[in-house]
């Protein structure tokens, strides 16, 4: 009995959680912005504190110290993006403080949300499972908002915040984390109730099991649900990183269901996360058959094959996206996913008039103003580099630039941990030239880093092209 009543705990549950993505939610959530400015300030700040301890500097140091430790890790504390259900704001004392002096916006809009993009970083890799950790960055009317995972508030920020935005705002990690998200601990307990295996038993079944199990007979309406329920499991356990347990719940599926393309793209997602956790080209070699299995469906729809085409595209396979895109065009008379990934399959191959055509067929499906915004801007970004030879010429100069500052910023920091061997030596064995000449090597680096920092900040938004026009006016 208590048994089945845990499961049914689990299953209202997540069927709750679900339900909000139909939901529009007035509660205000907040969540910490991601920390990692404030971090980077408290390693410099400790570091210089201990130089200048070093150069019997105490008072200077003292207040450095307690800059760095007391008043960073305060203004990180507070540093929030909250939501209310209209408005994504900027709240602390920080942003406060810097909004006035510059006169910075710190208030997005929900209809101004023109961008959603996600990164996944693999943090940790126990046995066959993989950590995931998830940073999430909103764009709209010049700002960019980030927050990244790490607990209950990341989960409440995606569940208020995606649900109310247009599917086509999302990236596809964006549209999993809304529909999939859930609380690790809960997608465990569901696996345990439908009986998968460990990760460390089904490494080695993965190998030898084919990736689309066929069956001869015809499914049940009985058959469906199940295999409904499995494929949501097996999207919820992939997003949670548990790779192995979710491709074994998208095997059961196909089992019921076979050929069916939406399960077999979710199957082809999951073989190709493991691929890359473990370095598998084999395995790797089987997500990207998988993905041209699922466009084999007849019951496919044009949405499903737009986000075949996407993850075609991240797995590095352009042509073949390209030809996906190309079938939505064709059959289903286009889409806005399918015209963004063209654009972005020609950009890669420096054929500026095909994007900018992709572009604008991008902008006459786009259902909300701030999608039309963002790719009219696009339009006439490329637009300008088209037609412009010198704005082409600075934009190629401010990107050789900006590669080569992120290659110093790597460069310095490996210098300045090379001469922290040397400080412990010199301090431990009392060798004040040894210790000297870290504390000069390790300084200069980071203070070369953190001015490469700066640039990369100064130069990573486009020029823009009415500053070109106005020189030229001059």
């Amino acid at each position: 009995m208590l048994r089945k009543a845990a499961k049914q705990a689990v299953t209202r549950t997540a069927s709750e959680a679900s339900g909000t993505s139909n939901a529009v939610s007035h509660d205000v959530v907040s969540i910490r912005v991601s920390p990692h400015s404030y971090f980077i300030a408290l390693l410099i700040g400790s570091f210089f504190s201990a130089f200048l301890f070093y150069l019997e500097l105490d008072l200077p140091a003292v207040s450095l110290f307690m800059i760095a430790w007391i008043v960073v890790p305060f203004l990180a504390m507070n540093d929030h993006l909250v939501f209310d259900g209209r408005c994504l704001t900027r709240a602390g004392l920080l942003p406060s403080i810097w909004s006035r002096l510059n006169g910075n916006r710190r208030r997005l809009r929900i209809h101004d949300i023109e961008q959603v993009e996600t990164q996944a970083l693999r943090t940790i890799k126990r046995g066959g499972n993989v950590y995931y950790r998830y940073r999430t960055a909103i764009r709209g009317r010049g700002m960019m908002f980030a927050f990244a995972s790490g607990g209950d508030e990341y989960r409440r920020m995606i569940r208020a915040l995606l649900p109310l935005l247009p599917a086509n705002a999302l990236d596809s990690r964006s549209l999993d984390l809304r529909d999939h998200l859930t609380d690790p601990k809960e997608v465990l307990m569901k696996a345990e109730f439908e009986h998968i295996p460990s990760a460390e038993f089904l490494r080695s079944e993965l190998r030898t099991s084919s990736s689309s199990p066929r069956t001869n007979t015809t499914p049940t309406g009985v058959d469906l649900e199940r295999a409904e329920y499995l494929n949501k499991l097996g999207n919820e356990l992939r997003i949670s990183g548990y790779l192995h347990q979710a491709a074994e719940a998208f095997r059961r599926a196909l089992v019921l269901v076979p050929g069916n393309g939406e399960i077999i793209y979710g199957l082809a997602r999951c073989l190709f996360s493991i691929a890359g956790s473990e370095r598998d080209q084999k395995i790797g070699r089987r997500a990207v058959a998988a993905f041209r299995l699922a466009q084999r469906d007849p019951r496919i729809d044009g949405e499903t094959l737009a986000r075949i085409g996407e993850a075609l595209v991240h797995a590095d396979r352009p042509t073949m996206a390209e030809r996906v895109f190309r079938r939505v065009q064709d059959e289903f008379g286009g889409g806005f996913r399918a015209a963004r990934g063209l654009a972005e399959i020609a950009l890669r191959e420096s054929k500026l008039a095909y994007v900018i055509h992709h572009f604008s067929a991008a902008d006459r499906v786009s259902e909300t103003p701030a999608l039309r915004r963002w790719t009219r801007g696009e339009v006439e970004y490329f637009s300008n580099l088209n037609n412009d030879d010198e704005y082409l010429e600075m934009e190629i100069g401010r990107v050789e630039m900006l590669e080569s500052l992120e290659n110093l910023k790597r460069s310095s920091l490996r210098i300045a941990l090379f001469g922290f061997p040397a400080i412990i030596v010199g301090i431990l064995f009392d060798d004040p030239l040894v210790a000297n000449i870290g504390w000069a090597i390790s300084a200069i680096a980071l203070l070369t880093w953190t001015g490469m920092n700066i640039g990369v900040k100064l130069l990573a938004p486009r020029i823009p092209y009415d500053l070109l026009e106005s020189d030229d006016q001059n």
